[in-house]
């Protein structure tokens, strides 16, 4: 079973940018940032989400992420199926934090229980069977929607949802074009999916 090992971000300053997600989410092994000036524009096409237990470490981490220079894009709101908000980091990511509870059982954390990558997709069902065929298990497919796949003992989640609905839950326009600014690492060859995200062997992408 093919697993994402870890997420490349370029930014324009990456020594900021490493900085702010220390700081902010307390990631490391998990994300790697590395310099670009690729033009980008709008929507990149991508978020990523981190879950939690509770909603004092929703409040916790999104705190830490606007003192460290993010912006707020959805303030953190109770809803039908939890809590969560959605900030923008400094260097342009989309970041999703939430959690299914409803109520604190405790002082927070600060502790991540996943990371997800959600890639915005023009067609699920194409998408869908890209991956498969590079070596990725269906966990959860929900038609032309949503598929999420098996992450087995990765630390990060991949996940596809339809591009504009993708946007519509980060809180922004759909419109973007430019560079995805993101590249995934895996232990295979490397591969470029149909709507334009790179997938790099693990070797290159640990490369400074």
């Amino acid at each position: 079973m093919t697993s994402i090992d870890s997420i490349t971000l370029e930014a324009a300053d990456a020594a900021a940018a490493e900085r702010f997600y220390t700081t902010a989410f307390g990631l490391d092994t998990q994300l790697r940032v590395r310099a670009s000036d690729a033009p980008t524009d709008g929507f990149r096409g991508y978020t990523l989400s981190l879950t939690v237990s509770q909603p004092a470490d929703v409040d916790a981490l999104i705190g830490s992420a606007l003192d460290a220079g993010a912006t707020t894009i959805k303030p953190a709101t109770k809803s039908m199926w939890g809590y969560g908000g959605v900030v923008r980091a400094p260097d342009g990511a989309i970041w999703k934090v939430a959690t299914s509870a409803k109520k604190n059982t405790g002082p927070a954390t600060r502790k991540i229980d996943s990371i997800v990558l959600l890639l915005g997709a023009a067609d699920i069902v194409a998408s869908k069977k890209f991956y498969t065929e590079h070596g990725f298990t269906v966990g959860k497919s929900f038609g032309r929607m949503y598929v999420e796949f098996e992450s087995g003992s990765s630390p990060v989640k991949l996940a596809l949802y339809r591009r504009k609905a993708l946007a519509k839950d980060a809180g922004v326009a759909p419109e973007g074009s430019g560079s995805h600014r993101i590249a995934v690492s895996v232990a295979a060859r490397p591969f470029t999916d149909p709507d334009g995200f790179a997938w790099e062997t693990t070797s290159i992408a640990a490369k400074p």
